[in-house]
């Protein structure tokens, strides 16, 4: 029986080609995307989903309040972890650990040879107790969890490490080998660990003992007693008792803070992150470079559902209005003995072979897709992924699914025709017929107003885009390089001269035309904030305020005006501010003169306001303009900036860096020479809504696609249907327009009614997401009527395909045959 259903489900496929064509392409749509949107979200819902118990553990993490901001940090204060082991219950498991901030040198030393091998940049290194290894489960291959790191000076390593710095193949002998960290921290590797295969945030390759900061020099600079400092390099994480509610152990926290730090310069509260939520809060951040967005993932999850269902209502549209053709055939079956529950079959498995093969066809896809889109996706995902146990059922899950969905209403209006209406050719009733094409112009409604939602939306994102990237800053951007200098270890005056030697020497180079010595660009990556008073005569007027580095020719460099005052001359240590125009008006000055001369306190030296600046965008466009104060300091001033000479030739400025490289080299042999373009930086921040802006148009466009199929697939029947019509009316003298304009005046109002719905929806979805912008564009009326117009017109195009065949062919051809 079921080999029956399949190979007349086959024969009827066949039998009409370009409809299975449209129906195979719109669900291959559908589900390529929702194979390549599932592989995505459930990558990222797997993080960390190989820990025990979870649910039980936390990250201590710290808010720290200003006057008019509050900033959060994933890290606490040192003392606080040593404090909680003896102070702190309800909790089975303390693991305190601190990050290595920036990456170390190796030395390795071989026995025999003089030179040891040196591995530069090693990165992924924290300083952790056995704890560690509780919290976070690691496969042993050499070593014990129980002692490995009881001693100081003790290091663990992972597989991969092992195999980097030392040539065994057995990893039991890589334990008591030596290890020298910044050529200062002597080791003894002692143990091994696999790597962690699973999706995880814990990509750390090297443990060192905890004990070790505590038995050597790190212990200075690590501030072990200093309750009121804070950094998030210092990383604490519990494992609570079962039973033990995190609002218990956070008021315990809290209450032993307040207990210790009583008058901490900033007033500091305790929260607990549960491990689940790590890969996700911004707010707290994580130890990769890339963290998932919950509202980006959700809105994945809709595209998919959208286009899976624009494919499923492709396939509805057409199967109802193909219902007539095969009432003859629902009627010869029930006469030779079918049930309706044999036909509803028979219809199902035609829906399940077409969705099959629109599988087969998407699994084909994929791997396309995965490169197309291989900047938004994780680079963890691969093809191989198609192959796992939960992507499987996934596939097999959606096939059923969408079969039914799709394949079920239209078994049901196939199946219930009777054979005596049938055979007599009145199988299709004005009521019957009236609801289904009712049904079929709401479907065709619901895929224009999918697709022009998509197109008003990116269509605004775009724009939003283009304001973003073009807006004037209130800064020079373009043709400007940025280059760090290592960080001065011990001593700052020998610092400087060395960069000082190294400025004089690119002032050399021909392809430069300005350079400085500063700190950061006045947008960047980061950023510093410190508390700053200013007494008015009354009051002190406290707020949190950014801290730059510069001087004169930074200013020069970056076009920046110079609104009262003067600017910052060259010096070793701090002799006034620069502020600009909004922490002036914050003062209370209505004038920027006014500000001049008045003294402001960054902790117990004031200092002088010598000049303000204009207002400029320091951060995205996400966040306003907030009090900002530029100052001298050598050890701030650590980045060169470059302004590059216009060139017409096409290497000039690439040249121009191979130059700068050189001496860079030179000066510091051993560093890695790197550099950033101020402007590409700068679009790095809106990298998040540039990747969206991808995805709504590959979105906008498969909807647009697949609405497209749908609409001709109804064009074709409707002509098939008005064939004769076409045919008598052209006898009767009617032109090819009028024919064009009688058969499309119906689609044409679908589509008008669809923008009708889609504009509002569109708008209040536009406007939402802007919301997250401090500055923003306006919604432009001209994105409404260029998305009609654009609709109608690709409307238009598709209706001619067949629309105008069907009207130039010769009306005898329609007319002599029954």
């Amino acid at each position: 029986m079921l080999k029956n259903y399949f190979k007349t489900a086959i024969r009827t496929l066949w039998k009409n080609k370009v409809f299975s064509f449209i129906n195979i392409s719109g669900l291959a749509i559908g589900i390529s995307a929702s194979l390549v949107i599932y592989l995505i979200v459930s990558y990222d819902f797997g993080f960390d989903k190989f820990q025990p118990d979870s649910d039980r553990i936390y990250r201590v993490v710290a808010n720290m309040k200003f006057p008019d901001q509050d900033i959060k940090l994933s890290g606490v204060p040192m003392p606080l972890k040593e404090a909680s082991k003896k102070e702190i219950t309800g909790v089975e498991i303390f693991a305190p650990f601190n990050l290595q901030n920036g990456d170390m040198n190796i030395s390795i030393p071989i026995a025999g040879v003089n030179k040891p091998a040196v591995f530069r940049k090693q990165s992924d290194i924290i300083f952790a107790d056995n704890n560690y290894f509780k919290i976070t489960p690691y496969e042993w291959l050499a070593g014990s969890q129980q002692n490995s790191l009881e001693q100081p000076f003790s290091v663990v390593l992972t597989q991969s490490r092992a195999k980097t710095y030392f040539p065994y193949t057995d990893v039991s002998k890589v334990v008591g080998q030596t290890i020298i960290y910044n050529d200062s921290i002597k080791m003894t590797v002692s143990g091994v660990v696999k790597d962690i295969e699973a999706p995880t945030d814990f990509i750390f390759k090297e443990f060192i003992s905890y004990s070790t900061i505590t038995s050597s020099g790190i212990k200075d600079v690590m501030g072990l007693e200093e309750w009121g400092s804070i950094s998030s390099s210092s990383q604490f994480f519990i494992k609570l008792n079962k039973g033990v509610t995190k609002f218990n152990i956070e008021k315990q926290v809290q209450t032993m803070f307040d207990k210790h730090q009583k008058d901490a310069f900033l007033k500091m509260t305790f929260s607990l992150q549960n491990l689940k939520d790590i890969h996700f809060n911004p707010d707290y951040g994580s130890f990769t470079d890339r963290q998932a967005h919950l509202p980006t993932l959700y809105g994945l999850l809709t595209v998919a559902v959208i286009l899976l269902l624009l494919g499923c209502i492709n396939f509805i549209n057409l199967t109802t209005a193909q219902a007539a053709q095969r009432a003859k055939e629902v009627g010869i079956r029930k006469t030779m003995g079918s049930s309706r529950t044999q036909l509803l079959f028979q219809f199902i498995s035609e829906t399940f072979i077409l969705t099959v093969t629109a599988t087969l066809l998407s699994l084909a896809l994929v791997p396309w897709l995965l490169k197309v889109f291989a900047n938004f996706i994780p680079p963890a995902l691969n093809t191989g992924m198609l192959y796992q146990t939960n992507v499987i059922v996934f596939i097999a899950i959606l096939v059923l699914t969408v079969s039914l969905f799709s394949g079920f209403y239209p078994a049901v209006i196939l199946s219930k025709y009777k054979p005596v209406q049938v055979l007599k050719n009145q199988s299709v009733t004005i009521s019957g017929n009236t609801r289904r094409a009712w049904l079929r112009k709401s479907l065709t409604v619901t895929q224009f107003v999918v697709a022009q939602s998509f197109i008003i939306v990116a269509l605004m994102v775009s724009k939003q885009i283009r304001f973003v990237l073009n807006k004037d800053l209130g800064f020079r951007k373009d043709g400007i390089v940025a280059i760090q200098t290592p960080s001065p270890a011990r001593n700052i005056k020998e610092a400087k001269g060395t960069r000082n030697a190294l400025l004089h020497k690119l002032e050399a180079i021909p392809g430069i035309e300005k350079i400085c010595l500063a700190g950061s660009a006045p947008a960047a990556n980061g950023y510093s904030v410190s508390t700053i008073k200013y007494n008015d005569g009354k009051k002190d007027i406290e707020t949190t305020v950014e801290v730059k580095y510069a001087d004169e020719n930074y200013f020069k460099i970056y076009n920046m005006k110079l609104l009262a005052g003067k600017f910052l001359t060259p010096a070793d240590s701090a002799t006034g501010y620069v502020i600009n125009a909004n922490y002036a008006q914050f003062l209370g000055f209505k004038n920027p003169q006014e500000a001049i001369g008045k003294m402001l306190n960054r902790g117990d030296r004031p200092l002088p306001v010598v000049g303000v600046i204009n207002d400029f965008y320091a951060r995205s466009l996400h966040s306003p303009i907030k009090p900002l104060v530029y100052t001298t300091d050598a050890y701030g001033q650590g980045a060169f900036h470059i302004v590059l000479k216009p060139t017409t030739e096409a290497d000039g400025w690439k040249n121009t860096i191979s130059q700068v490289e050189k001496e860079y080299k030179a000066i510091y042999p051993g560093e890695e020479f790197r550099y950033n373009f101020v402007d590409e930086v700068i679009a790095k921040f809106y990298k998040s809504e540039q990747d969206i802006s991808r995805l709504l148009k590959w979105a906008t466009g498969l909807a647009i696609f697949i609405s497209c199929l749908g609409l001709l697939g109804l064009v074709i029947y409707t002509t098939n249907l008005r064939y004769k019509e076409m045919g008598v009316r052209k006898v009767l003298g009617a032109s090819v327009m009028q024919l064009f304009t009688l058969l499309s005046n119906d689609f044409i109002k679908l589509v008008l009614i669809a923008f009708i719905i889609a504009a509002p929806l569109a708008w209040y979805a536009a406007n939402k997401w802007l919301q997250s912008f401090a500055y923003r564009t306006s919604i432009s009326w001209w994105v409404f009527a260029v998305t009609i117009v654009l609709m109608i017109l690709i409307a238009i195009i598709t209706l001619s395909f067949k629309i105008l065949k069907t009207a130039f062919e010769n009306p005898v051809k329609s007319l002599r045959t029954e």
